[in-house]
């Protein structure tokens, strides 16, 4: 990215990237040592619930991270260590899809990313049982277990197929089922992964088309910007605007199938 500075490498000599792929290789044996057997340690709001494996996937990270970049800040989901943005900044999310995680569903994710004055430049998220790795820097491409990865040709809605997630906000996820109603036939199929960095790495590995949420936090986020511009598509805020860690609400896909998702959205009643 134009005017980022060049990614860091550790004391070791070890460049960033290699590092998060280990990272994300520690976090990926720790969950997939626990699937199937997790048992819900807190609960923060309705549906949103920790586990113990939660907890210790982000200890885990974090220490791998401190001990290879000790200046870094840290931002994750569990602890929210740190909220400084200048600079260089690991944003975490131990396992992406809790609930799934909890209930012996298959479908949850590590992800995290680097960061440098609140734009991603580096991503990373893992499937811990299936071992997909979805990998992207900033100005050199998006690799899916290691192979060069482009997002499947789609100019349209009507030839996608959707991803969406709901969230924990209530009104959100209303206005969510109402978008997937309005659009609904004219889709190719619709999909509810649980895991927003599965829904974003979803897309580079060619599982969907379009990804919808209206619900995020930076460490939903952070690794799907780089992930799905490195793959030749965008990330947009409902309105057009570039999405960036911030933000709550994106559309992600294809430059025309977005286009598209926007353009029936805003025609629809009441939109």
């Amino acid at each position: 990215m134009t005017g980022s500075p060049p990614l860091p490498a550790a004391p070791d000599g070890a460049p960033a990237l290699e590092v998060a792929r280990a990272c994300a290789r520690l976090a990926r044996d720790i969950a997939r040592a626990a699937a199937g057997r997790a048992s819900v340690s807190a609960i923060k709001g309705r549906g949103n619930v920790v586990t113990e494996t939660d907890v210790a996937v982000e200890q885990a990270a974090v220490a791998f991270l401190r001990e290879r970049f000790p200046d870094h800040a840290i931002l994750s989901e569990e602890t929210a260590a740190s909220t400084r943005s200048a600079g260089w900044m690991w944003v975490i999310d131990p396992i992406d899809g809790t609930k799934n995680f909890s209930r012996g569903l298959p479908h949850f994710a590590f992800t995290l990313a680097l960061c440098f004055d609140d734009v991603p430049l580096l991503g990373v998220t893992t499937h811990p049982l299936t071992g997909l790795e979805v990998a992207a820097v900033a100005g050199t491409g998006c690799f899916v277990d290691g192979a060069p990865a482009r997002l499947r040709p789609c100019s349209a809605v009507a030839e996608a197929v959707v991803a969406m997630d709901l969230g924990y906000d209530a009104e959100r996820a209303r206005g969510q089922l109402a978008l997937a109603s309005r659009l609904w036939p004219g889709m190719q199929s619709l999909r509810i992964p649980g895991s927003a960095a599965l829904g974003f790495a979803g897309i580079a590995a060619g599982w969907w088309d379009l990804y919808v949420h209206a619900d995020l936090q930076p460490w939903d986020v952070a690794a799907g910007l780089v992930i799905v511009r490195e793959a030749g598509g965008v990330v947009v805020e409902p309105g057009g605007e570039p999405a960036s860690l911030r933000s709550s609400a994106v559309i992600a896909g294809t430059g025309a199938a977005v286009a598209d998702l926007q353009r029936l959205a805003a025609a629809a009643p009441g939109a």
